[in-house]
């Protein structure tokens, strides 16, 4: 193996060995340790060394879930840091590419064969080979990038913080979400409701609309019983979370002057089966004027297991070049 990728949330750092050349790029079975369990990155890779039997390659690829500017990197949502300066001297590696998570999955975008994306809406067939595409995913937060590809194999790809945009409500329920959120947060963010997090508040918004009075509960709650079946209210939810997603994934289309969409992430995953039967495609189209334009705009899902750690390593290859 010619390769080390990694990928570092809050929760979870999942690293595999991997090789590329001639474009083409093969994972192992990815080792998924947890972050609170090391008491830093260094840690981390060294219990993986040691799993692996106490050598790794010399070159590693690292998904970062937050910035990756500045001398210090420090994470969203654990406390690790990363020093960019000591990575060769920490790793003992010879080469390292640092990204943003979610530029990662855009470099996965745009590796990944046709087969492991699943129609959402608009024309079928495959994502264009030329021009922008829009990606976005939810997760503890909801991240946002874009790629470009002038249709002659070279791609640009650039991570954003769309996920700080303003919410737009767009019927009266999204109002009664908003003034909800607005009484904690001065300016609501779209991933106060498109994230996985933001369902604990639509669920009390709807709630609240109906007179119930329910005990407070956990996102992960209301998840597992809204996909279960186990909870109508849970399941309404989950539809009106369907809703606002796909409008900021048309609006992410209109900043971004995308000519396709991809919807990635955990979450955006476990919603495969959902987001199809849902008023996503309705809401992404619902763009007053451009309504036939975003109908033209095809919207995928990304279905690859592991697309961070696959888009760490087409980050590196990109850079770098094979590594045969």
């Amino acid at each position: 193996m010619d390769l080390v990728a990694v990928d570092i949330g809050g929760t979870h750092a999942r690293f595999a060995l991997a090789s590329g050349a001639g474009g083409t790029i093969t994972l192992e079975e990815p080792v998924t340790l947890h972050t609170e369990d090391h008491a830093s990155f260094q840690t981390a890779w060294e219990d993986f060394r040691h799993r692996m039997g106490g050598t790794l390659p010399r070159n590693v690829a690292i998904a970062i879930a937050g910035p990756v500017q500045g001398e210090v990197i420090r994470f969203t949502n654990n406390p690790w840091i990363i020093r960019p300066a000591l990575v060769r001297e920490k790793l003992d590696v010879d080469n390292y590419v640092l990204v943003n998570d979610f530029e990662a999955v855009a470099h996965a975008v745009a590796r990944a064969p046709e087969d492991q994306f699943l129609h959402l809406a608009g024309p079928e067939g495959p994502l264009p080979t030329s021009g922008t595409l829009s990606v976005l995913g939810p997760g503890t937060g909801l991240g946002v990038a874009h790629l470009y590809r002038d249709g002659s194999g070279h791609t640009h790809v650039q991570a954003t913080e769309g996920g700080h945009a303003d919410f737009a409500p767009l019927d009266a329920i999204e109002d009664t979400l908003v003034a909800r959120l607005r009484k904690r947060h001065r300016r609501v963010s779209v991933e106060r409701v498109v994230s996985g997090p933001g369902i604990v508040d639509i669920y009390a918004t709807l709630a609240a609309m109906e007179g119930r009075a329910l005990a407070e509960q956990d996102d992960v709650t209301i998840w597992t019983a809204g996909m279960e079946h186990r909870d109508s209210l849970a399941e309404a939810a989950i539809d009106r979370f369907c809703l606002s997603l796909g409008a900021v994934a048309g609006d992410a289309a209109l900043w971004q002057g995308a000519s396709g969409v991809v919807i990635a992430g955990g979450l955006g995953y476990r919603l495969r089966d959902h987001l199809p039967r849902s008023g996503f495609a309705e809401r992404f189209r619902a763009k007053g004027r451009f309504e036939s334009l975003m109908a033209a705009l095809p919207v995928k899902l990304i279905t690859h297991p592991q697309p961070g750690l696959f888009g760490a390593a087409a980050a590196f290859l990109q850079r770098h070049g094979d590594l045969s």
